[in-house]
């Protein structure tokens, strides 16, 4: 009776074992959901949308400016922020905030990426801390799942003047 009950704890615990590990593997490289949380990217995205991120665009360097993304916070690594790709290595942005009159533009550096809140006047991004190592990102947000009524893919930026193509 032991022998039996020990050998059903250890299929249990194999089992267990297994489908964790293709768990793991689904959401560290397919993707998940994801539940966005404060301003920042409105109208596009609200606070307590719920949206689909996939993970393979970041592992095959496929990320484009205006894609959305899921980052490792910068000023704060145990948190994830969503922001939109404005500038790419290489690429001139504007580092000036909508309201300062004279404006100031960079480069991007290699192996970084310049991130922008759609709500510019309500959105710590790049134009704070800079650009963003091309290993934070996470995820590219796809769709949007939740509220039904704006179930689909996510509109283009409202900020569309801020991408150069110098």
């Amino acid at each position: 009776m032991l022998r039996n009950v020990l050998g059903k704890t250890f299929r249990f615990l194999g089992y267990t074992v297994q489908y964790g590990c293709v768990a793991h593997c689904a959401f560290e490289y397919l993707g998940g959901i994801v539940v966005c949380s404060g301003p920042s990217m409105e109208p596009t995205i609200q606070n307590s949308d719920i949206v689909f991120s996939e993970n393979l665009s970041r592992h095959f360097y496929c990320i484009r400016k205006g894609d959305i993304v899921i980052v490792k916070s910068p000023n704060d690594p145990k948190s994830n922020i969503c922001k939109r790709v404005i500038g790419l290595e290489g690429d001139k942005v504007c580092t000036s905030n909508p309201s300062d009159f004279l404006k100031s533009h960079s480069y991007v550096p290699k192996g970084h990426v310049w991130l922008e809140g759609d709500n510019l006047r309500n959105s710590t991004d790049s134009r704070c801390y800079g650009p963003v190592p091309y290993g934070l990102i996470r995820g590219r947000i796809c769709f949007k799942i939740w509220p039904l009524n704006d179930f689909g893919f996510l509109r283009a930026s409202p900020n569309g003047h801020r991408f150069l193509d110098d």
